[in-house]
């Protein structure tokens, strides 16, 4: 019987473990109580990877060597059972005590009930027609919406799976090349492990104590660059190589449009807006009612209402910041005085007309220039005529011209002018860009424009939402995901599929998931605490240090690690078993959890697209044509993968590209 080149690989990959556990015990003289929490660590991955359920295996591993652990230190066969489920009450309660875990269940309710209101097919068709000029247009769309709807729901297998029944027919009846095809699907499925709400940065920020707002805030930049690069790459390849993704044909760019605009005469390279007023004027309205015109020029006129609402509400924060300085400063620390006629500073009671009062047996003056009893001006290649000359025997008196101000205005009449020319100059290029967009705006477009309209903005409503409240702090992530899980309710029941059915579906699922996530959070706790009971984690700490690794070896080493834990483990196991391994090393090295946190999501996306064991190339496996293949699959991740290693390093060499959000918003 021929054994699967995958099984192949899982059995060589759990001899490698084996063996090396093996090596291990008959390495050292004493089998220490570290070196047995070593042996559960390995002795769970094989268990794991033979199919026992990961939560299950976490709980039961870590009761039995806990109650080693007790046991061993001379306590009593009852009084170590006892200890150990005390241990399993105590983690458990503090995991479903955590608020933190709250937002998932209400984040996945979400997704599903979003999924299941049919917005995403019509996210799909509008943005195909509306990238259909774009080299790579099917393909492109594919992962602008694998983009969004990873946004919306956050859950991987969800989106590879939709997407495969929507885009990859698409694709290949368009004659795309089925690797390409497939490479953009499972890469754009998985953006959902970055791009906020992540269901795995909830889990790191629970496991690492690190928090969830600054992680989403962090990961939405490296998720746009991910993103951005996997479109890139599709154009790219596209121009280089046409026959991989051949241009839409015109009868594919072709839009349907109603049968009032054909009345009108509309055609495809006519101006909707005018055409549009000149029918509301009577002469050319064809028999098509003014509120239908009405209506379509309202549409029509929704980027100008949006541009200029965006130019008013900006105008207040482009004013020229300027210094409130009054026009005399009053003394310092004294009664409220009335500034001499100069405007400058006030002379202190006290002081006689000649300058400041000297003391008794008071201070010599410095040596002045210019003679007299006065301060010295310092001195000046330039000065300036606004300053005023210095009075004889007291301090030369400032200008009450504040700076920049040259006609004499105070800094709160400043604060009144207009906008700088800066603020102007982007108002005249949006308002050309504009000019340049309704020139454009043809029949079809606003027909697409309204696709955009009923798919697309709500949506990215529902997301700024959601992601808005969050990172700008008026919400925490669980009463972000409230207000989002009553969005998802709202949006299937605007579009007609909120009904029993679909709730009890999506209820049901959302219960499966959450749960799962639980539970591998309570066993988690419990193999955590056998683990650093029986000494396991200084043992590793003692190792890694013992290497003498700088900053950048380190990342590199556990990175890499994480990559190969990606093959076998699903990112929820490797979230939960090693994470409390990697976490407590990251002082030693001036890592920070957050960074850390960012580069793991960005490593576990890699992870899920490197053969030969890819979660994503079996979920689109699953809803492929009988003809596409799994190497074929295979074949198309990589190119996505290296896109991915290449997102890594760049995350590494430029770290504000996450930390810049979170320290701009939270410090």
């Amino acid at each position: 019987m021929a054994i699967r080149k995958e099984l192949w690989f899982g059995f060589t990959l759990m001899g490698i473990i084996v063996a090396g556990v093996l090596a291990m015990v008959f390495s050292v003289d004493t089998m220490t109580n570290g070196h047995y929490g070593l042996l559960m660590l390995s002795l769970v991955v094989v268990a794991i990877m033979l199919g026992f359920p990961t939560a299950f295996t976490l709980m039961g591993m870590g009761m039995i060597f806990t109650f080693f652990a007790y046991h061993s230190g001379n306590q009593t066969a009852a009084g170590a059972i006892t200890q150990t489920l005390d241990l399993m009450v105590q983690r458990a309660f503090s995991v479903m005590a955590s608020d933190v875990l709250i937002a998932i269940p209400l984040f996945v309710f979400m997704g599903y009930l979003v999924e299941r209101a049919n917005l995403i097919e019509k996210l799909f068709r509008s943005l195909h027609l509306s990238l259909a000029r774009v080299p790579g247009s099917l393909a492109v769309a594919t992962l602008v919406t694998c983009a969004v709807f990873a946004t919306a729901t956050g859950i991987v297998g969800a989106v590879v799976t939709l997407m495969g029944l929507l885009a990859l027919p698409q694709m290949l009846k368009g004659g795309y090349d089925t690797r390409l095809a497939a490479g953009a699907i499972t890469a754009g499925g998985c953006l959902g492990i970055l791009i906020p709400p992540s269901v795995l940065l909830i889990v790191y920020g629970a496991t690492a104590g690190v928090s969830v707002v600054k992680l989403y805030a962090g990961a939405f930049f490296p998720g746009l660059m991910l993103a951005g690069l996997y479109i890139v790459y599709v154009i790219v390849m596209a121009k280089l190589k046409p026959t991989w993704a051949p241009p839409l044909t015109a009868e594919q760019r072709r839009v349907p449009l109603p049968e009032p605009l054909l009345k009108l005469g509309a055609t495809a390279g006519k101006s909707a807006l005018l055409g549009l007023l000149s029918a509301l004027k009577g002469r050319n309205n064809q028999g098509v009612s003014t509120g239908y015109l009405l209506r379509q020029l309202g549409v029509v006129l929704l980027p100008a209402v949006l541009f200029v609402a965006v130019a008013v509400l900006s105008y207040p924060s482009a004013k020229p910041l300027a210094a409130d300085v009054p026009a005399g400063l009053v003394p310092l620390g004294l009664g409220g005085g009335a500034p001499d006629s100069g405007g400058g500073l006030a002379e202190p009671p006290g002081a006689d007309d000649q300058g400041l009062a000297e003391p008794d047996g008071g201070l010599s003056e410095p040596p002045s220039s210019e003679g007299g009893d006065g301060l010295a001006e310092p001195p000046s290649a330039d000065q300036p005529e606004a300053l005023g000359e210095p009075a004889t025997g007291g301090l030369a008196e400032p200008s009450a011209t504040p700076a920049g101000a040259a006609d004499g205005t105070s800094g709160a009449d400043a604060a009144q002018g207009g906008a700088g020319s800066g603020y102007w100059i982007g108002v005249a290029v949006g308002a050309l860009a504009l000019a340049v967009f309704y020139a454009l705006f043809s029949y079809a477009r606003v027909e697409i424009f309204k696709m955009l309209l009923a798919s697309f903005f709500p949506l990215m409503v529902l997301i700024l939402a959601v992601l808005g409240s969050i990172v700008f702090g008026l919400a925490t992530p669980t009463e972000a995901a409230a207000v989002g899980a009553f969005g998802g309710v709202l949006l299937a029941a605007a579009y007609r599929q909120l009904t029993f059915s679909v709730v009890k579906e999506s209820v049901f699922l959302t219960a499966k998931t959450s749960a799962m996530v639980c539970w591998l959070f309570v066993g988690s706790a419990i193999f955590s605490a056998a683990f650093a009971l029986l000494g396991g984690q200084e043992l590793v700490e003692q190792w890694v240090l013992g290497m003498n690794l700088s900053k950048t070896e380190f990342l590199i080493l556990s990175q890499v690690i994480i990559f190969i834990l990606g093959w076998p483990l699903e990112w929820t196991e490797i979230i939960v078993i090693f994470m409390p391994i990697f976490i407590p090393l990251l002082d030693n090295f001036g890592v920070d959890p957050l960074f850390f946190g960012l580069l793991v999501a960005l490593n576990l996306q890699t992870a899920f697209l490197s053969p030969p064991v890819a979660m994503s190339a079996f979920y689109l496996k699953g809803v492929a044509p009988k003809h596409v293949t799994l190497n074929q699959i295979f074949a198309g991740m990589i190119p996505f993968m290296g896109i991915q290693i290449i997102a890594i390093v760049l995350l590494y060499l430029f770290p504000g590209i996450g930390l810049w959000l979170p320290s701009v918003l939270y410090n």
